[in-house]
């Protein structure tokens, strides 16, 4: 008899631990079934907003009469005599530098007090993280109205307007570099006697500087966009000057200011990129460079030196140097890098940016006066805008909300389909080519420059005004901030696996499937869920020129200074906002 026939029969016990052995997949839980429901709303609520918009194909067809007229009207291009222009362009960036310097800053000691590692307790943490939740939250336009109040019109209000909000995203992720950063470093000046000053700027601060340089370029981008919707408010510069030309129905001139913001934001994001390159070139190196290239250079470097200061790999370097009579003598520890050519660079660059942020505040008005008129009227401003109230017209906040929310959602799903395909196209280990990756990057980086107010400016005029026009221009926004995001998440995906099934012999599509997709869609799912809020507050910022929403009701409210009815709005806002920010962070943790 074989050891086959001598096996027992399999009981309906064993046969159901076979079939439990051979389950490849977890059941799902009351936590995946209750965040499976939750997206499902979200999607069902995209769909609903999307309808009830009417947001299909006749709508744009009956515009294209519009699009024409429109076309007519705008062109020829009526742009401002070279000196104007220049002016109104230096004004802006001085105000756009200067804020961004200043959210630096301040984002610093407050990223300092809600890393865990750095706090000086849990209260400090708690103020902290709540100071960088609501500078996040609460609208550029409203602190723009709110420092308007106190310096007027000029380059101050605009510097305040975005330092401000701006520490809503440098603060956060810089405390997230802070909390990520190794303690090693730390423990040994701890242990040397060093105060807690002394260790977070010999250690804290030294780890954390890349990836605060790079936020803080990334975060420059950014306000430049938003510097043009600050003109609808009285912030001086070329925003100012497309608000002007907007409010005369001069598009002529608009358009002209318009394309002008648009070349402004390309270049911008290309230079702001190449010195990120020369500035941090660890962190763009750091993913290509193999580890074995690192001990290959160090046995390279111990054969060519003599023997008397060779040593093996792996130890410590000998503190001996060979001298003119081939003796050896203590040699004098390097306690700093080499004056090499590529410091030389990144301390150039650095001084020049320096020289920059200075002349950039001086042209933005920033002074001691201006400052010490802010202290002096801060409580009287605040007090303009506490306690919130509706004066009369609280019925119509709140179906404005409701329509803000609905474009935010239609927005977030016209933009969905195409950011995803795309992200998929963008990514280099999904598509195999590095010629298709860099392709499809450029194309999502040319309509990620295109300011959102620009899109809606264009789509009120050619759709009319109401809300169509907002939910396309945040569906066109969508498609540049989400498919970038979407191409990271799969670039980011564990290479290993990917390596194995394409050694047995899988197609492309059968990886990206099998191992790609499951692997980076928890991160996708919360991306998606992040531009909704993204959407949420531009929808608000949108209703300005005239898209709908609750944004007009802002304006309105800021034009007649009925300032409690701004903080309403911004509380009502708030709360949306929050909700769908926790709604992201409990289904990222419950798929993670």
């Amino acid at each position: 008899m074989s050891a086959l026939d001598q096996r027992p029969p399999l009981t309906p016990t064993a046969t159901s631990g076979a079939t439990a052995a051979r389950r490849t997949l977890a059941r799902p839980g009351v936590p995946g079934m209750a965040a499976g429901l939750a997206l499902l709303i979200c999607l069902s609520g995209g769909i609903w907003a999307f309808i009830g918009l009417r947001l299909n194909i006749a709508t744009l067809v009956d515009s294209a009469g519009n699009a024409v007229d429109f076309s007519s009207r705008m062109l020829p291009l009526d742009f401002p005599p070279a000196p104007e222009l220049l002016g109104l362009l230096w004004q802006t960036l001085a105000v756009v530098i200067t804020g961004t310097a200043l959210s630096v800053v301040l984002s610093v000691p407050v990223a300092l007090l809600a890393a865990r590692n750095t706090t000086l307790g849990a209260p400090c943490r708690v103020v902290a993280r709540a100071v960088i939740v609501l500078c996040r939250a609460v609208p550029d336009v409203v602190f723009a109205i709110a420092a308007f109040r106190v310096f007027g019109l000029g380059g101050m209000t605009g510097v305040v307007a975005l330092g401000m909000h701006s520490v809503g995203m440098v603060g956060k992720l810089t405390a997230d570099a802070v909390e990520q950063i190794d303690e090693g470093p730390r423990t040994a000046l701890r242990a040397a006697g060093a105060g807690r000053l002394q260790q977070i700027t010999g250690a804290v601060l030294p780890q954390v500087l890349p990836s605060l340089v790079a936020t803080a370029l990334h975060r420059l981008d950014i306000n430049l966009r938003v510097s043009v919707v600050l003109g609808f408010v009285g912030v001086g510069g070329i925003g100012y000057s497309l608000a002007t030309a907007v409010n005369r129905l001069d598009y002529q001139r608009a358009m002209a200011l318009a394309l002008v913001v648009l070349l402004t934001c390309f270049a911008f994001e290309s230079v702001s990129g190449a010195v990120r390159r020369t500035l941090l070139p660890q962190v763009t190196t750091r993913s290509r460079r193999p580890r074995w290239r690192g001990r290959a250079a160090r046995n390279a470097t111990a054969a060519a030196l003599p023997p008397a200061v060779a040593r093996a790999p792996g130890r410590p370097p000998s503190r001996t140097a060979v001298t003119s009579g081939g003796g050896t003598a203590p040699a004098r520890p390097r306690t700093s890098p080499p004056w090499n050519g590529a410091r030389v660079r990144r301390t150039v660059w650095l001084v020049l940016a320096l020289a920059l942020v200075v002349v950039s505040a001086v042209r933005s008005g920033v002074s001691w006066q201006a400052l010490t008129r802010a202290a002096d009227s801060f409580l009287p401003t605040l007090g303009d805008f506490l306690p919130p109230g509706t004066a009369g017209t609280g019925g119509t906040l709140l179906d404005d909300l409701w329509v803000t929310l609905q474009i935010s959602l239609a927005g977030t799903l016209i933009g969905l389909v195409p950011a995803v395909l795309l992200g998929v196209l963008a990514a280099g280990n999904v598509v195999g080519s590095p010629r298709v990756a860099r392709f499809f990057r450029t194309v999502i980086l040319c309509v990620r420059g295109v300011p959102e107010l620009i899109l809606a400016i264009v789509l009120v005029v050619v759709t009319g005004l109401g809300p169509v026009a907002g939910a396309l221009a945040l569906g066109i926004g969508s498609i540049g901030l989400l498919g970038k995001l979407v191409a990271d998440s799969l670039e980011e995906v564990e290479p290993g696996p990917v390596r194995a099934l394409l050694a047995t012999g899988a197609r492309r599509r059968q990886v990206f499937f099998a191992s790609v997709l499951p692997r980076a869609w928890p991160a996708m799912v919360g991306h998606v869920l992040y531009q909704l809020d993204v959407n949420i507050r531009s929808a608000t910022l949108l209703g300005i020129v005239g898209a709908g929403g609750i944004g007009y009701d802002l304006l309105n409210a800021a034009r007649v200074l009925e300032f409690g009815v701004v903080t309403t709005v911004v509380l009502m806002v708030l709360a949306v906002v929050l909700l769908v920010e926790g709604l992201a962070v409990w289904v990222r943790k419950v798929y993670a």
